[in-house]
C-alpha cells in the first residue's frame, strides 16, 4: 500500500520556512521539485504492485534527494 512522507515533519522545518528559502535558492527548489516527481513514481510503483527491486530503487534515489535537500538546509542554518 503506498504512503505518503511528509516531507516538512521529516525535515523538522515549517512549510512557510522551507517555501521562503526555496524562493531565495534555485538549487534548493529543484531539488524540491525532483523530491517531488521522485516521490510521485514511488507512490506510482507501490499502487501499481511494481517489482520489488523496482521500488527499491526508486526508494533510493528518493533518499539521496532527500539527504542532499537536509544537507542544503543544514548548511544555511
Amino acid at each position: 500500500m503506498p504512503v505518503t512522507h511528509d516531507l516538512y515533519q521529516d525535515l523538522s522545518c515549517s512549510k512557510e520556512d522551507i517555501q521562503q528559502r526555496r524562493a531565495q535558492d534555485p538549487h534548493l527548489n529543484a531539488l524540491f521539485d525532483k523530491y517531488t516527481s521522485i516521490d510521485d513514481q514511488v507512490l506510482e510503483a507501490e499502487a501499481a504492485a511494481a517489482a520489488d527491486d523496482v521500488v527499491r530503487k526508486l526508494k533510493e534515489r528518493r533518499l539521496l534527494i532527500k539527504d542532499e535537500i537536509s544537507d542544503k538546509l543544514t548548511a544555511r542554518s
